[in-house]
């Protein structure tokens, strides 16, 4: 059951169990392209080929990592509808408490920008469509008029993967079953890595209200220094300075 790093998704932790042995899994690989590589320690007992055993997924570091995964594509396809169809993805990390998105575009995203894109995301996440999922034969698919990701190997069948009308890629990771379980989405920076490539990581879910209560909390203990409300925090700054 657990997933490995694939498509920009980390592998699952967990564990692997039978008769008087225990195998912490710290990380899935793929091998070979068709084999699940499981890595960590056996903490007791032996594990042989052959043995029958128990395989429980980390549920909550899971979950996590599904809300940010989904939010991904929520987010990339904001960016098309935002800054224009150039926009291709050219490379991604889906972590449980980040995502970090790279892709084109020829100059920095302006605030506004941002906002739109938060924006757009939050209102599919309001909208709670379901999650549509079709596995199919890559031509077909593509005729859909679904994102074939750029530097990824595909096979003659692929996984299409929908939310409503706003998003269709194909995508073989773990998403969620419907697009409200995101909860919440925040864009925490954006920055360029190369000529004409652009990063953004956000958060999502449970990390996402973390990161919106922490920066609320700041912007109350810089008030609280220079004694003024905090929506008059900057003016008092720029007297200061």
């Amino acid at each position: 059951p657990f997933y490995a790093e694939s498509g920009g998704q980390v592998g699952d932790t967990g564990f692997i169990a039978a008769a008087g042995a225990h195998f912490d899994v710290e990380d899935t690989l793929k091998l070979a392209g068709v084999f699940h590589g499981h890595v960590g320690t056996l903490r007791s007992g032996t594990l042989q080929p052959g043995d029958t055993v128990s395989a429980q997924v980390d549920a909550p570091r899971r979950q996590a990592i599904v809300l940010h995964h989904s939010a991904t594509h929520l987010m990339h396809a904001a960016l098309k509808r935002v800054l224009g169809s150039h926009v291709e993805q050219r490379g991604s990390l889906v972590a449980p408490d980040h995502l970090r998105f790279d892709f084109t575009h020829p100059r920095a995203v302006t605030a506004a920008e941002l906002a739109e894109v938060e924006r757009l995301v939050n209102r599919e996440i309001r909208g709670n469509p379901a999650a549509d999922v079709q596995v199919m034969d890559f031509d077909d698919a593509l005729k859909t008029g679904a994102t074939a990701l750029f530097g990824e190997k595909y096979g003659d069948r692929v996984r299409v993967l929908r939310f409503g009308e706003f998003s269709v890629e194909l995508c073989g990771g773990t998403h969620v079953d419907r697009v409200g379980d995101i909860g919440q989405f925040k864009i925490v920076e954006e920055s360029a890595i190369a000529a004409g490539i652009r990063r953004i990581v956000a958060v999502a879910g449970e990390a996402a209200v973390a990161r919106i209560q922490a920066m609320d909390n700041q912007l109350k203990d810089l008030a609280r220094v220079l004694k003024v409300a905090p929506d008059v925090l900057s003016e008092r700054l720029e007297q200061i300075l």
